[in-house]
């Protein structure tokens, strides 16, 4: 049986959660490997069961913060998680690793490192990632302009700002400089921007052509439907009885929500006539919050169990948490942290059944408005419903599985 490497990104929920749902599926096919550099969600792999090769250098503390930062959209540049001096050694030891159990392929979501190893090494790179991620999705002008730079719309057209912002992510190589810093020690082609070195010998779509209506995707790119972590954690005992006589609403942020701005929010539920279900806790364990009784702070929760409970779901606009929200038929309130996320987001609004805010801007009292709009959105709730249906027609890890098998089991 060949091996197949998971490299995955532990401290980030849901590349964890689309890895483990693949491996699943796959590890009938083949033997499955996971790899990690550290991060809280990789007992989440240890409980299914798979194994996990600890590679160094390990993730410090003070790192681990850093990268937090970065995914919640804090930094300029948001897809600058590694400088040349922290991938070089994980670039070498990967190459190592990798001749030393000879995978049949290595898949990734944002282990940032693997796309310049796995090239440098010869081996098959599989990237999972979705359609707000590849060139096409820029080349169609669908990327909008970043909501921290919001001001520039008093002076500009949106319209421009929206097309020159498009021009700008597939010419730009800045984002790529330390990878191909790198990756000129192996003699690798450069890569012009960040999407061309992301993007695999072979990129899985978690998501399906209707979510963005992209005319074309280049044959290498597979669609293989939403990848959402099915972990299987307890629902905790305040939430079997919960109120029938009012509205539910989920508030979620993943893995990069802003501690301050989730504070606001979670304040801001204060006498509103819903009951609030925030696995948040997390994000405001060293902060001050004033938690009004409407609403009920957990950790982790299995988002599968308990999104469709809910009547409204508020988002970080998280890839797995937008598809979840979908097959759980609840019209989202959507706050994105970076641009992927307000991509996202942006896809679920031409859907017809979200509301962006911009986090820069906006403030709690958006998000209550938005959730009594969309609780009174009769056309929001239809269109979601019919989003849910076309979803639910695909399994994204058998799709994914299967793909696997039929490319590199011979």
């Amino acid at each position: 049986m060949k091996t197949l490497v998971f490299a995955v990104a532990g401290y980030n929920l849901a590349e964890t959660g689309r890895m483990l749902e693949i491996a699943k599926e796959a590890r009938k096919y083949f033997k499955i490997q996971f790899m990690s550099y550290g991060g809280n969600f990789e007992r989440y792999i240890e409980e299914e069961g798979f194994q996990i090769k600890h590679m160094e250098p390990q993730l410090t503390e003070k790192k681990l913060v850093r990268l937090r930062v970065v995914l919640s959209g804090e930094t300029w540049n948001t897809v600058g998680y590694f400088n040349a001096k922290e991938l070089e050694p994980r670039v070498e030891n990967e190459i190592k690793y990798f001749h030393e159990i000879k995978p049949a392929a290595v898949l990734t979501g944002w282990c940032l490192s693997i796309p310049v190893s796995a090239r440098a090494a010869d081996v098959p790179f599989v990237n999972v990632l979705h359609s707000t991620s590849i060139q096409e999705y820029y080349k169609e002008g669908l990327q909008t302009w970043p909501d921290r730079l919001y001001w520039f719309e008093k002076f500009f057209p949106r319209e421009k700002l929206d097309a020159r912002i498009n021009r700008r992510i597939l010419e730009a190589d800045f984002p790529a400089r330390p990878y191909n810093k790198i990756g000129e020690k192996y003699d690798l082609n450069k890569f012009k921007n960040f999407l061309k070195l992301i993007e695999g010998d072979y990129t899985l779509l978690a998501d399906i052509p209707e979510w963005v209506n992209l005319p074309k995707v280049r044959s290498n790119i597979h669609y293989v439907g939403p990848l959402p972590a099915r972990i299987n954690a307890e629902i905790p005992k305040e939430l079997e009885n919960l109120p029938e006589d009012k509205p539910i609403i989920y508030f979620a942020m993943g893995s990069s929500g802003r501690p301050e701005l989730v504070k606001e929010i979670i304040e801001g539920f204060k006498d509103k006539p819903y009951c609030v279900i925030a696995p948040v806790k997390s994000h405001i364990e060293n902060m001050n919050v004033e938690v009004p009784t409407n609403v009920i702070v957990t950790g982790f929760l299995p988002a599968h169990k308990v999104n469709p409970m809910a009547d409204i779901s508020v988002l970080h606009g998280g890839q797995n948490t937008v598809m979840q929200a979908s097959l759980s038929e609840t019209p989202i309130v959507g706050m994105g942290m970076h641009p992927e996320q307000e991509a996202n987001l942006e896809a679920c609004v031409r859907k017809g059944f979200a509301i962006r805010l911009n986090k820069w801007r906006d403030k709690s009292s958006d998000v209550l408005y938005s959730i009594d709009k969309l609780l009174h959105d009769d056309e929001a709730k239809e269109e979601v419903k019919k989003f849910q249906k076309q979803l639910q027609k695909w399994n994204g890890p058998q799709n994914a599985a299967k793909f696997l098998h039929e490319t590199f089991s011979k």
